[in-house]
């Protein structure tokens, strides 16, 4: 009788931690993978195309000579590590944006950036401001994808891929895939 009560209590547990389990907010994680290709663009074209890095084994040859090549800082694996590690911290700049035509939610950028323009950021008053939290939980779903995608977004971005919000958001992670808004910019 213990054991059947037992088993009984098992399988309920397990039934209800099943269905409690995440379900992403698709609005927030595709807000954030988009936002992380923003960002990292963004700091890419900060970047002086003239520098680069030396790349290779820095070991020497029989020869005596070095076998390394050189290739743009910009787009190196190491300068991407470093940019992903602080890609998160920008996300208090957005907000969630409510399109007045069609309703549809994301999160768009609200701060313009220190070297940019500013006339082309939309009305603030599509713009919901819930205080610390939604910057919080967006910076969370920022830290999730990167420490999920890292691989595929230094990937992406060291081979210079074209359209790399449909092909991170919506081929490799599916969080846009569903959504309304696959193809617009933030």
């Amino acid at each position: 009788m213990a054991s059947w009560i037992i088993q009984m209590t098992v399988m309920v547990l397990s039934v209800f931690i099943s269905s409690v389990q995440g379900k992403r907010d698709k609005v927030l994680y595709c807000s954030a993978c988009k936002a992380i290709v923003d960002e990292l663009n963004y700091s890419i074209s900060q970047v002086d195309p003239k520098k680069t890095i030396n790349v290779g084994s820095f070991r020497l040859s029989p020869d005596g000579t070095m076998k390394d090549k050189k290739i743009p800082l910009a787009r190196s694996e190491t300068h991407l590590s470093e940019l992903l590690d602080g890609v998160c911290n920008s996300m208090s700049d957005y907000a969630l944006h409510v399109d007045p035509d069609t309703q549809l939610k994301q999160y768009m950028r609200f701060a313009p950036r220190s070297s940019g323009a500013t006339g082309d950021f939309p009305d603030f008053k599509n713009f919901q401001f819930d205080g610390p939290d939604a910057s919080n939980a967006l910076k969370f779903a920022c830290e999730t994808v990167v420490e999920e995608l890292e691989d595929d977004i230094i990937s992406l971005f060291s081979q210079d891929t074209e359209h790399v919000h449909t092909e991170l958001c919506n081929r490799i992670s599916d969080y846009c895939k569903d959504s309304s808004h696959t193809n617009e910019e933030l």
